[in-house]
């Protein structure tokens, strides 16, 4: 990884802009930047094969230490800012760093380019056992988070499979990015795969759609990646001439519902395109253009993908769990998705949901994503979720009020055969949502909100 990093920061001329915000980092100046990081790193004990746990919120300081980081050979272990230190000591016991690197102060409602840090000591921490030299988790919506470990060459494969896509961000291009960097979308498709190819990385004050709207306006943003929850923002705002530079968005992390697709295309005369992938496999298909939904794409280069039993399968090398591997998941060279799926008739891979979507209500098999998309279809409903509670019970954000849980009902029965209706639904003005701005699914969490 070290070798990696290094011919990444080699690449194009130190004039070459590679983060702005307020200011403009270039590339000979990210260079020294990751040179002092190292040194302060290796001085407090921070070597080949250490195991760091990094908490530090999106910032050109978070970019910095995690590659000053691999370019000392340490494992990087990347936790979202906004853990509490429950959550954040439960994936500590999970992977047992060496080393804790956090911010000396808490993150505000803006970015920040720059952060102090601090480095801790764990004297019970264990190093890196393998050679995996990142470490991601699942999003826990639904249970306990799963330890998920990247090796240097799938790291690299992902890289150049983000290159190869078509549509794809291009050198002397700027990319809005808008995902986490601490889950894998924003790592790969926006930090890395940017340092490969010379994309100049822009970020938005908040994630508002005025602030969005700004920074891309200010900037000429050329690419915009995000989640549907940003696109979704954007949409209501219809703003056409500050994204005026715009050619391309790209929503990765979760899947994009149609509505919401179909109203920023109407706001801004555009598709947002989609790109499928799992923390435990990378970015696995790509529909740059947004052109083959409610499909999201053809498979990426160097990716094996099949659908066997109604499941998307990938193929791996070795199983991408760290921490208690699980036979159900893989076995024989395939990854299991969890995703039901098909191919249509162009190659393209079309989701059908979560096998665990497809639940039993008194004898007959409800598919909970159709029963979501049915509470989206709403006017006044913005986000859904349903879930089997003992009987279906949906969840549903209407940000305005003005609906009560008997018309939403009222509005399924047109929409849903008898069986399929929501039993009990909860109208809140906004959803949980995960660290890293997934809806949340756990029973208990959406009960739990107000």
């Amino acid at each position: 990884m070290r070798e990696f990093v290094t011919d990444l920061l080699r690449r194009h001329g130190d004039d070459v802009p590679v983060f702005t915000h307020e200011h403009t980092v270039t590339r000979g100046a990210l260079r020294a930047s990751v040179a002092a990081e190292a040194g302060l790193l290796a001085a407090a004990g921070v070597g080949e094969g250490s195991s760091v746990m990094l908490q530090v919120p999106p910032s050109f300081t978070q970019f910095e230490v995690v590659l000053a980081l691999w370019t000392l050979g340490a494992r990087v272990i990347p936790v979202d800012h906004r853990l509490t230190p429950t959550e954040v000591g439960v994936l500590v016991g999970l992977t047992e760093p060496q080393h804790f690197v956090r911010a000396a102060t808490p993150a505000g409602d803006s970015f920040r380019e720059r952060y102090e840090l601090v480095t801790e000591l764990r004297p019970d921490g264990v190093p890196a056992a393998t050679g995996h030299r990142l470490v991601q988790f699942t999003s826990g919506s639904t249970g306990r988070p799963k330890v998920v470990g990247r090796g240097t060459g799938s790291i690299i494969r992902e890289v150049l499979r983000f290159g190869a896509a078509e549509g794809m961000t291009r050198r002397g291009e700027r990319l809005l990015l808008l995902n986490n960097p601490a889950y894998s979308f924003g790592l790969m498709g926006g930090l890395l795969h940017s340092l490969a190819v010379g994309v100049e990385v822009v970020f938005s004050g908040r994630h508002l759609a005025e602030d969005v709207l700004k920074a891309a306006e200010r900037h000429q943003a050329h690419f915009i990646s995000g989640q549907p929850y940003h696109f979704g923002l954007l949409a209501d705002v219809a703003d056409r001439s500050a994204l005026r530079s715009v050619r391309a968005a790209f929503s990765g992390g979760e899947m994009m519902p149609v509505e919401v697709a179909e109203r920023f295309a109407a706001a801004y005369g555009f598709r947002v395109g989609e790109c499928f992938g799992t923390t435990e496999t990378g970015a696995l298909t790509m529909d740059a253009a947004g052109t083959s939904r409610p499909s999201v794409g053809r498979p990426l280069p160097d990716t094996g993908i099949r659908v066997r039993d109604g499941l998307v399968e990938v193929a791996l090398d070795e199983s991408p769990y760290l921490v208690g591997d699980d036979p159900s998941r893989f076995a024989d060279g395939w990854f299991r998705t969890g995703d039901r799926g098909e191919f249509d008739a162009h190659g393209n891979l079309r989701l059908l949901g979560r096998s665990d979507s497809l639940v039993m209500v008194r004898g007959f098999n409800v598919d909970l994503t159709e029963v979501e998309a049915a509470l989206r279809a709403h006017p006044l409903v913005t986000e859904a979720v349903a879930v089997l509670d003992g009987v279906v019970t949906a969840y549903v954000g209407a940000p305005s009020g003005g609906v009560t849980a008997e018309e939403v009902r009222a509005w399924c029965a047109g929409r849903l055969a008898e069986f399929k209706l929501p039993e009990r639904v909860r109208v809140r003005r906004a959803l949980p949502r995960t660290s890293g701005g997934k809806l949340a699914r756990d029973p208990g969490v959406l009960a739990g909100a107000r």
